[in-house]
């Protein structure tokens, strides 16, 4: 048998070299085992603990779990080396003197060209980066009568199905997944190493990640819901030629687990534009060949995963496992409400030493279910994490804002490339350490230059209508979008004046106190679901989730330990974790020194009391 891929035969894949041909990033795959380097301050591999002899290395291990079962599905996410992961695996079944029959779910799609036809409704425009979420199930991409009609050969010792939706074909069988992260997805898709579901070549990689967003994810994630309670083995394929695996029950209970502890998402990283120097220097772990970090996707739920470790080797699961696993664990009393949808977002915009974020807002709750499919909209806030001197972010338009004009310009600038006067439409405010800004949907906004923005955000992350860039282009020396007609279909220029100051600048007061604490209230806008306390203190201080799930870090300090029950578990400065809802309580202990500051957010209560 010889796979293929894009057109390429698996050896021309092997000649042309890994990096430059399978990923396109200066930054590592996570490795396979613990590294002592990566445990010293902030982590970029937080691994949750799940037992002794629970995770396997190595395809060797996994052929020989595979002579066991005899017939095998191997299904998975969207984005794997599907032909990789069957050679490396027949050359250890070679090794053991077994006869293998493959079959591949590629041969039972159906014709690229009807599937364009049943994707093209959610992709919108050709020159939109946005779509809308597809009603479609992973099942539409298939010949259905063929997958189902295909059986084990008994004239072979083992019989394998491999590739994305594997599973469907009903066979009765012992099933492995293979597991992917966004990160890696990402990577492979900007080499132009990957494809859509069904497609035969790749694509400019925005074009890519609209359909894998509003398409290939939202299948395979319904299809991954729909089996991890019955998959056998759980498989991490983000290594592009070794593997780590698990049974599936024990990565279940390590799930089950995690939703009664304090646990910390593996976070990731990504140059931009207007991307600073904050995250290289205090992080010094991640690659420092990448010119900038614009981001860090502290947790962005449906993109983040958690990494667990056994005798010191690492297996990565997607976040969504977790929901599925345990979402009413997780949300409490709001699980009602978002189901397994997580709904609170942190991640890092770093323009320390760079540039300014695009002039944006985001859209209106309406807005954002009938063009996108989404059922919550991005509203944000900024919370100022580090700044210097000089930092400001824009937020709201001047008192004599004249909406005509304001666009006449910005087309202007679109058109002939020329600078907008922005202060002569946007205000902007100084921004130190520990300020809060709101951002609800509708508001003009942008990050200056030299802040470390920690953005605490509903979930919902890739719906900002720029409308002015400040001229600049995107590491590829070219335009960025900008979408003045999505933006004025949303902004709300009654946010504007005196009313800025007064109504989108947080102003903190002391919620609580105690013997060396203090709970500090950052309220939010009417229009945020979600609330901000920051707790200060010197020792000790418990804290009741009252059923709700809280989204924390570390903002002043080096390092806190929180203690649930007998268990304690350590974080550091700028570190995101979470505190399940079905933690009752727990107890943050100071154990850097100083005054420690832990921001925490929540969703509200219905009726919008905080939590």
């Amino acid at each position: 048998m010889k796979l293929k891929r894009n057109g390429e035969t698996q050896e021309e894949v092997m000649t042309t070299g890994v990096s430059l041909t399978l990923r396109n990033t200066k930054q590592e795959i996570m490795p396979a085992e613990v590294r002592a380097t990566d445990s010293a301050g902030y982590g970029i591999y937080p691994a949750h603990p799940l037992g002794n002899g629970k995770i396997h290395y190595g395809y060797d291990t996994l052929a020989q779990w595979v002579v066991e079962q005899k017939t095998v599905i191997i299904d998975g996410y969207v984005g794997n080396f599907w032909d990789r992961i069957a050679t490396h695996l027949m050359a250890e079944l070679e090794k053991l003197d077994t006869q293998v029959n493959w079959y591949a779910m590629h041969d039972f799609l159906k014709p690229e060209a009807d599937i364009e036809q049943l994707v093209k409704p959610f992709l919108g425009s050709e020159d939109s980066v946005w779509g809308s979420k597809t009603a479609l199930n992973l099942t539409d991409f298939y010949r259905w009568d063929d997958l189902v009609g295909v059986e084990p050969d008994p004239n072979y010792a083992i019989n394998i199905l491999i590739g994305t939706g594997a599973a469907l074909s009903g066979w009765d069988a012992s099933v492995i997944y293979v597991d992917l992260p966004k990160n890696e997805l990402q990577h492979r898709m900007n080499a132009g190493a990957i494809t859509n579901l069904g497609k035969s070549a790749p694509e400019k990689p925005t074009a890519m990640y609209k359909r894998f967003y509003f398409v290939d994810w939202v299948v395979c994630n319904k299809h991954k819901e729909s089996l991890l309670r019955s998959v056998d083995v759980l498989a991490d394929g983000q290594g592009v030629d070794w593997i780590t695996w698990a049974y599936a029950p024990d990565v279940v209970n390590g799930l089950k687990t995690l939703s009664r502890s304090a646990f910390r998402p593996r976070p990731w990283f990504t140059p931009g534009s207007w991307g600073g120097q904050w995250i290289k220097k205090h992080i010094p772990q991640v690659s420092q060949e990448e010119p900038n970090y614009a981001w860090s996707f502290e947790l962005i739920a449906p993109e983040n995963g958690l990494v667990f470790e056994s005798d010191g080797i690492l297996l990565e699961v997607s976040f969504d496992c977790l929901m599925t696993v345990a979402g009413l664990e997780i949300l409490g009393k709001h699980h009602a409400r978002f189901g397994n949808e997580f709904p609170i977002r942190f991640d890092f915009l770093d323009t320390f030493d760079g540039g300014n974020l695009s002039i944006q807002c985001h859209p209106s709750l309406p807005y954002i279910r009938k063009n996108f499919g989404e059922v919550i909209t991005q509203d944000e806030t900024y919370y100022i994490l580090d700044s210097a001197p000089d930092a400001k972010v824009y937020l709201g338009f001047q008192d004599d804002i004249d909406p005509a004009a304001f666009r006449e310009e910005l087309e202007n600038s679109l058109e002939k490339n020329t600078e907008v006067a922005i202060g002569n439409y946007v205000q902007s405010f100084p921004a130190a350490k520990h300020d809060l800004f709101l951002i609800p949907n509708g508001t003009v906004h942008s990050s200056g230059k030299n802040n470390l923005v920690l953005e605490i955000s509903a979930t919902p992350y890739i719906f900002t209508f720029k409308m002015y860039d400040w001229l600049s282009k995107d590491l590829n020396g070219d335009p960025r979008p900008i979408n003045i007609e999505h933006a004025f279909n949303n902004l709300r220029f009654d946010r504007k004046g005196q009313r800025v100051p007064r109504e989108l600048i947080s102003k903190p007061y002391v919620l609580e106190e105690g013997k060396g604490w203090k709970m500090i209230h950052l309220p939010t806008h009417e229009a945020h679901f979600y609330d901000v306390h920051r707790i200060e203190f010197e020792n000790e201080v418990t804290v009741h989730t009252r059923q709700a799930c809280h989204v924390m870090m570390l903002v002043e300090g080096t390092e806190i330990s929180v203690r649930i029950g007998d268990r304690e578990t350590v974080f550091r400065y700028a570190e995101t974790f979470v505190i399940p809802a079905a933690v009752l309580q727990y107890t943050l202990v100071n154990t850097g020194g100083g005054t420690a500051k832990v921001v925490k957010a929540f969703v509200k209560d219905d009726h919008g009391a905080t939590t």
